[in-house]
Formats: structure tokens, C-alpha cells, sequence
């Protein structure tokens, strides 16, 4: 009987520690969040953020929160999580550390597209969040069907060769096409950026759908991607639907990482870091490293948003270029590191 109270002792004492930390999570993601209200080309104190989210006025620094910075906070938190999320999600279905939501060609697919579609002169400002997502769909199942071709079916190896080589025939075209017209290649370079700065509501608005149904996706196959870890075989005898899962994975990565990468541009490495630092936080477990991931990448997001606001006042430097500056040093540690860890 003792025997078997201590491993469930551990096991409660694990998840008070994970729920803890977690907790501590959540407070950094809303600290953050009164960050990017508080920052800005027009500094206003945390005091008045918080009154002018408390009560409705007319005074200029509320307009200010209340019509540009809640809808860009708002978009960071929503596109860092979906790309945190969409990263822990790559990073378990392929058994590799080092993937992050590219390896599926979810940006060169959304570029693409919007590239494609300004070219056409068919998209805007708020129609290019649409354009977007149906490049990064396409260029994710057609990975998906050059992957499953032949023998052998869907494994990680051949899902990651098929990622890589319509990333780089999406590469060439985009550059093939935009190189043509200087217009056209100045209104691709500022999407691509990555930044939150000039979205907002109409971006916000377009993709939280999307976002949250591939949360929930995400979510329910956590019990399935624990299982997955073990191997197929072991996977597979503990009742694991395996191509489902898969399928329910990628389904999940395209809503993410394409809707974020839709109204914010790609932002590199923040897929890449974020469910490492949450790995290291809750162990092993998919069910914690999800939620560690959606609120870490949230976190992440505004704060390079905030950083890139102030560094260079009163201008601004676009937050995927901050998240590459952050990204670099801890994508170099983590590809020295000894032992990667396993998944």
C-alpha cells in the first residue's frame, strides 16, 4: 500500500509544480501585456493604462489604448502563442528538436501567396491576412501528399525533404515575381518582416477563429503526441491512431502557423525556442508543453514587440526582427549543446 502512495505523491507533487510555474507564466504574459500598453512612441504610466481599461473616457492616451495598443497586444499574445504551439507541435510530430513550423513550408506558402496576389493587384492591406492563409494551407498539404507518396508512408524524415523542397520552390518564386516590380518587392519586404506595428483589429478579427480552433486541435491530441513519443509501434499498441494523429497535427500547424504568419509575417525561432524553454520548465509531458508554450510564446512575442518600440524611439523595429536578434544566441546555444534533449 505504501508502495504505491509515493508515486502518486510524486506525481501530485509534479503537477503543483508545473501548475506553479505555470501560474508564474501567466503573471510574466500579463506583465507584458501592460508593457505594450504602457510603451510606445507616447510613454503612458501603468496607472493610467489600467484606469483607462477600467473606465471609459475621451482623453487622447485612452484612444490610444483602447484603439491601437488592446488590438496590437491582443494580436501578439494570439500570434505568439499559435506560433509556440504550432512549434511544440512540429517539434512532436517529427521526434526532432530542431524543427519549428518552416519545416512544413507554412511561410513560403503564405508569402507566396501574398506575393502572387499583390502581383494581381487582388490583395490589401486587410485581404492579404486571407490570401495568406490559403498559401500556407496549400504549401502544408502539398508537403503533406509528396510526403505519404509511395512506401512507407508520412515519416518524419520524408515529411521534413518535402518541407525543405517546396520551401525552396517557393523561395525562387517569390523572388521571381518580386524582383520584377519595385512595388511590389517593397510591399513584400514589409510583410515579411514579421511586425504587429500597422495591424491591428482588422487582422485580429480575421485570424482568432482560425487560432482558436487549431488550439483546440492541438489540445485534444496531447494524450496522442505523449503517446507518439514512445515510438510508433509502442504508440500503436497503446491504441494511438497514428495517421490520424498525424493528419489532426498538421491540420492544427496550418491554422497556427499560418493564420500567425497571415497577420504578423513569419517570425522566425520563436516556434523553435519557446518549446524548448517549456520542456525545460515541465518535463516531457505534451499536455504541459502546449500550454507552456502558448503562454511563454504570448510573453515572448510582446516583449520583443516592446523592445522594439523603444529601441530606437521615436520609430520603431519590427518585432520579427527582434525575435531574430533574441532567437540567434539561443538557437547557437541550443545547437552546441552536448545532448539535445529527446522527445
Amino acid at each position: 500500500m505504501a508502495a504505491q502512495t509515493v508515486p502518486a505523491a510524486r506525481a501530485k507533487g509534479g503537477r503543483f509544480t508545473r501548475g506553479a510555474g505555470l501560474a508564474i507564466a501567466l503573471g510574466l504574459l500579463a506583465f507584458a501585456a501592460l508593457l505594450s500598453l504602457a510603451v510606445g512612441a507616447r510613454s503612458i504610466p501603468l496607472a493610467d493604462v489600467v484606469d483607462a481599461l477600467l473606465h471609459s473616457g475621451s482623453s487622447q492616451d485612452e484612444a490610444i489604448i483602447r484603439n491601437l495598443r488592446v488590438p496590437r497586444t491582443l494580436l501578439g499574445i494570439a500570434v505568439g502563442a499559435a506560433i509556440g504551439v504550432a512549434g511544440a507541435l512540429m517539434q512532436a510530430l517529427t521526434r526532432n528538436p530542431l524543427a519549428d513550423p518552416g519545416l512544413l513550408g507554412v511561410n513560403a506558402g503564405a508569402s507566396a501567396a501574398v506575393v502572387v496576389a499583390l502581383s494581381l493587384g487582388l490583395a490589401g492591406a486587410a485581404s492579404s491576412v486571407w490570401f495568406a492563409f490559403i498559401g500556407a494551407a496549400a504549401a502544408s498539404i502539398a508537403v503533406y501528399m509528396i510526403g505519404t507518396a509511395g512506401r512507407g508512408g508520412a515519416t518524419p524524415v520524408r515529411l521534413a525533404l518535402a518541407g525543405t523542397a517546396i520551401t525552396a520552390a517557393l523561395t525562387a518564386l517569390i523572388y521571381g515575381i518580386a524582383l520584377t516590380d519595385i512595388k511590389l518587392l517593397q510591399q513584400y519586404n514589409f510583410w515579411s518582416v514579421g511586425a504587429l506595428g500597422g495591424r491591428g483589429r482588422t487582422q485580429l478579427d480575421a485570424v482568432v477563429p482560425f487560432i482558436a480552433v487549431g488550439l483546440f486541435i492541438s489540445f485534444a491530441l496531447a494524450r496522442s503526441l505523449n503517446a507518439l513519443a514512445l515510438g510508433d509501434d509502442s504508440a500503436r499498441a497503446l491504441g494511438t491512431k497514428i495517421g490520424r494523429t498525424r493528419i489532426g497535427g498538421a491540420v492544427a500547424v496550418v491554422l497556427l502557423c499560418g493564420s500567425a504568419t497571415a497577420a504578423a509575417g513569419p517570425m522566425y525561432f520563436l516556434g523553435l525556442t519557446v518549446p524548448h524553454a517549456a520542456r525545460a520548465l515541465c518535463g516531457p509531458d505534451q499536455r504541459w508543453i502546449l500550454a507552456y508554450s502558448a503562454v511563454l510564446g504570448g510573453a515572448l512575442m510582446l516583449v520583443a514587440d516592446v523592445i522594439g518600440r523603444v529601441i530606437v524611439r521615436p520609430s520603431e523595429m519590427p518585432a520579427g526582427v527582434m525575435m531574430a536578434v533574441i532567437g540567434t544566441p539561443l538557437f547557437i546555444a541550443l545547437v552546441r549543446r552536448k545532448r539535445i534533449a529527446q522527445l
